[in-house]
């Protein structure tokens, strides 16, 4: 058995995901074979595998860090909320039907552990390391007695667990403390020590508190990572995308032309794989931002409507605010309109949904000539294509199939033959998810939408999003080398916890 380490966190977006990803990137860069892993995963940002399986897109990238293609091993299950109080669950890559939070808790969780696993022993098995993601944290009590993902994973598997905290938000000692302090004594036996994350200033007036800190607790803290403008890649939960900030704050070159483009991403209920625009935002001169208000669209070049997991409640809720109203006006006037998967479909006639709202029949914004139907079956897949005379790869996560009756196809297999997507003067649409990342793509449509525009707007003839993503992921592996404890942590990973930890009253109530 290899190698192991759980790294939870004192709440969520702590920094668990990017974290894990550095941990993964310093160690491949050692010459070690790791492999990423987390057990339960909820986010409406999820990827397609090569075997056609569905995981979070934080794994997808977590995996790209240990340069080794993502498998459905790595995240064996995925919750997809639908809702305030239900997800779809999706075992070991596909979806196996929708659960209340009371009904998943209640016991289907429980059922998933043997699952879990032995999806995290093959991992081991086959691996130097595996280095696994918690998820919130590991001290929410009342969730202990079915966890899978934190100390019950850790306990059943033996992993040692590194507790990251976000000194950014403040809080952060009483956070450590408190976390160790929640758990039993066998739990807290597994909990090896601290990671600081985001930290701002002169770390030496941090020191006496770490040192009061290891003294209250017995626990070392294995690194102090300062706070990095740009890092925040593929994110887990589209439910807290920023509305009004820039996508990504990472600090790009200046335009190419004369004009910049200006983005506007509609940030519908539920939205899905909104990362789908972090290849726009990492265009020199092209500016995105997330709006919830039809007046935010005036000044707009493009309008995005994005993936979602509720197409009918999306398409209610651009209703009710006044933005279906500005898209279908904006696509009458020959603007600019792109809609990816969910949002594709709410550009089409109309919708037919027995299945993911149960409405039957409802219209579209019938922009485009194109009809829904969803289908119980979820479509995955990972195409590969041609667009505006250029090779597009993307990849399919839905229930919705279109028919297409009118329009011009968007997106072929190079010979004429109609892969997918319809467009009709300005307004496009699509089922690919990620085909913005496809560089020759992405520059014809941002010439396209340009010249629609009016604006004297030029691509980069340069940018590569891939090697944009793999130096995020080198800078990851760079935080952990610089400014983590690596022999130390590399022992943790090696031994596991440290014996003799002290236990911390008043421990998990009873």
């Amino acid at each position: 058995m290899s190698g192991g380490l759980l790294v939870a966190g004192t709440t969520s977006d702590a920094g668990k995901s990017v974290v894990t990803a550095g941990i993964c990137r310093w160690l491949v860069r050692q010459g070690v074979k790791v492999a990423p892993f987390k057990a339960q995963n909820m986010s409406l940002n999820s990827f397609v595998t090569r075997e056609g399986a569905e995981i979070g897109r934080a794994q997808a990238m977590q995996a790209q860090a240990c340069r080794i293609e993502p498998t459905a091993l790595m995240n064996p299950v995925l919750l997809k909320p639908g809702g305030e109080r239900s997800s779809q669950v999706v075992l070991l890559g596909r979806p196996v039907g929708e659960l209340s939070a009371r009904g998943y808790h209640g016991g289907r969780q429980q059922q998933l552990l043997g699952t879990v696993l032995d999806c995290l022993a093959e991992l081991r098995g086959s691996h130097d390391a595996v280095i696994c993601e918690g998820a919130g944290s590991p001290a929410e009590i009342n969730l202990r007695r079915t966890d899978i993902v934190n100390m019950g994973i850790a306990r059943n598997a033996g992993l040692p667990v590194l507790v990251v905290g976000d000194i950014d938000r403040g809080g952060v000692f009483a956070s450590f403390f408190g976390t160790v302090a929640l758990l039993s004594p066998e739990d807290q036996a597994l909990v090896s020590g601290f990671l600081v994350n985001k930290f701002r200033g002169d770390v030496s007036l941090l020191e006496p508190g770490l040192d009061m800190l290891h003294g209250l607790t017995g626990r070392r803290t294995y690194g102090v990572l300062p706070f990095r403008h740009g890092l925040g890649i593929d994110e887990e939960d589209g439910l807290r995308a920023s509305l009004r900030g820039t996508v990504r704050e990472s600090v790009v070159a200046p335009p190419v032309g004369a004009d910049v483009l200006r983005v506007a991403v509609c940030a519908v209920p539920l939205m899905s794989n909104f990362t789908d625009v972090d290849a726009l935002a990492a265009e020199p001169g092209v500016v995105v931002r997330f709006v919830d208000r039809p007046e935010e669209l005036a000044d707009a070049d493009l309008v995005v409507l994005p993936g979602t997991r509720g197409t009918v409640r999306a398409l209610d809720w651009l209703r009710e605010r006044g933005l279906a109203e500005a898209i279908v006006r904006r696509a009458a006037e020959g603007r600019p309109v792109l809609g990816v998967c969910g949002g594709f479909q709410i550009l089409g006639e109309r919708i037919e949904d027995e299945v993911e709202s149960g409405r039957g029949r409802v219209d579209g914004l019938g922009v485009l000539p194109v009809r829904v139907r969803f289908a119980r079956e979820k479509t995955l897949t990972r195409p590969v294509g041609e667009a505006l005379g250029e090779r597009v790869e993307g990849y399919e996560i839905h229930h919705g199939v279109a028919e297409v009756t009118g329009g011009e196809g968007f997106i072929s297999d190079g010979e004429g033959h109609h892969l997918d997507g319809c467009r009709v003067g300005a307004v496009r649409g699509t089922h690919w998810h990620g085909s913005l990342e496809s560089d020759g793509f992405r520059r014809a449509f941002l010439r396209e939408v340009a010249a629609a525009a009016g604006r004297r707007f030029v691509p980069a003839a340069d940018t590569s999003f891939a090697a944009l993503r793999e130096e995020q992921l080198d800078r990851l592996g760079d935080l952990i080398e610089q400014h983590a404890d690596t022999d130390a942590l590399w022992r943790l990973i090696e031994s596991g916890a440290p014996q003799g930890l002290p236990f911390i009253p008043p421990g998990a109530p009873a």
